[in-house]
């Protein structure tokens, strides 16, 4: 009785949401439309998730998802808008402010954070990656690029933004499965390392330097970013979509290290997500507290004026800023697409639970760009220690020719 009563209640309320687009079955089969055109189909599993969707927020629906409490079905976009209303209904905190202490970023942490991430399987990422393994932002020079060309577009952008010449020592610091070390020695003719802390990354782009003949211009190093050594000071360096691992109180220690890497009046070009709110504080996409326990352990994301500020603190003089963020919600879609076509393959690549940690977090990604949420910038600047001229050019019209 107390059951039915739970259920009715459930009901009542999902129904009052102003017409959600969707369709709940419950476990026993009975089905209710809470639209008359429901877009996807919420299934109850188990009684349990009824808790979550008599006080939803963001975390507890991805936890009923997760835990095979609840399964959707059909257009996910769609779920996700409908949780967003929901948990906004609800009147509980959409954005979650990291107001802990600083986490300590050790060697030991960040490098179990990246196997946690990383190290899920090769395969896994095949599977929704482009064939390049290109796991950051893409740069869409048409709506119709398809995800290939966009992450193609992006390796030149990056590496036209750097001036990168033949011959010139280039780092790629998080190197993920090494393209952009890869296309820097073959189409620039850079000597080009790339370090990683992911065993399976290091492993793949080992492999695919010996696949591309290019031991003689490319290397790969798995190694923590602050333990790095060169004999001579690279002449451009770039990190992309790694410093959200560095940790807030750490981007000083990330950006001397740099220095320390850099020649005088050598570019440097970081590509990372940041966070939308001016205060300064780690905000998540959403659903914060899920990031940070299912996805990207150790995750943190600084203000673009932190990042800035402490570049500025480090004798980096910024040149360019440019906004990617459509760029990142139009990537996002695409991974999720390419993710959700291949779901069962997904599964057996890794596990039930995994899969649905990713589909969910690559779709509420996609959103959470979209709704600006949070960001990403690309933030280009010379290492200038001693006062004079840049080498640049005066105007910025080759970084778009």
């Amino acid at each position: 009785m107390f059951l039915a009563a739970g259920v009715g209640q459930v009901l009542e309320r999902l129904g009052g949401q102003g017409g959600l687009p969707l369709r709940v079955v419950l476990w026993d089969g009975r089905e209710f439309p809470l639209s008359d055109e429901p877009l996807a189909t919420v299934r109850v599993k188990r009684p349990q998730a009824l808790t979550a969707l008599s006080h939803p927020t963001l975390l507890s629906l991805a936890e009923a998802y997760v835990n095979g409490d609840l399964d959707l079905e059909g257009d996910l976009d769609a779920a996700i808008r409908a949780a967003e209303s929901l948990a906004r209904d609800e009147g509980g905190p959409l954005f979650v402010r990291d107001g802990a202490a600083p986490r300590s970023h050790t060697r030991e942490e960040d490098s179990a954070a990246i196997r946690h991430h990383y190290d899920v399987a090769n395969g896994f990422y095949a599977l929704w990656l482009d064939p390049r393994m290109v796991y950051s932002c893409a740069y869409f020079r048409t709506e119709s690029d398809s995800l290939e060309q966009a992450q193609l577009n992006k390796l030149d952008h990056i590496c036209r933004k750097l001036r990168l010449d033949a011959d010139e020592q280039f780092l790629d610091i998080g190197c993920g499965w090494g393209a952009l070390i890869l296309h820097a020695a073959k189409k620039y003719g850079a000597r080009a390392t790339g370090i990683t802390l992911s065993e399976q990354q290091f492993e793949w782009t080992q492999r695919r330097i010996r696949e591309e003949g290019l031991q003689h211009r490319c290397r790969v190093l798995l190694e923590d970013y602050r333990d790095h050594q060169s004999p001579a000071p690279y002449d451009k360096i770039a990190s992309v979509g790694m410093f959200e691992h560095v940790g807030i109180a750490n981007l000083p220690t990330y950006f001397a290290t740099v220095r320390r890497l850099l020649r005088e009046r050598g570019l440097f070009m970081n590509h990372g997500i940041t966070s939308s709110s001016s205060d300064g504080v780690a905000v998540g996409m959403g659903a914060g507290e899920f990031i940070d326990r299912y996805v990207f352990p150790q995750g943190e994301i600084p203000h673009l004026h932190r990042v800035v500020r402490d570049m500025s603190d480090q004798d980096f003089e910024v040149h360019d800023v440019e906004c990617l963020r459509p760029h990142y919600a139009k990537t996002l879609r695409h991974w999720s697409a390419n993710f959700e076509r291949r779901l069962s393959q997904a599964v057996m690549a890794s596990s039930e639970k995994t899969a649905r940690v990713w589909r969910l977090y690559l779709a509420g990604c996609a959103h959470a760009f979209d709704q600006r949420w949070t960001s990403i910038h690309q933030i280009l600047a010379s290492r200038q220690v001693n006062p004079g001229r840049t080498e640049l050019p005066l105007t910025r019209e080759w970084i778009y020719r």
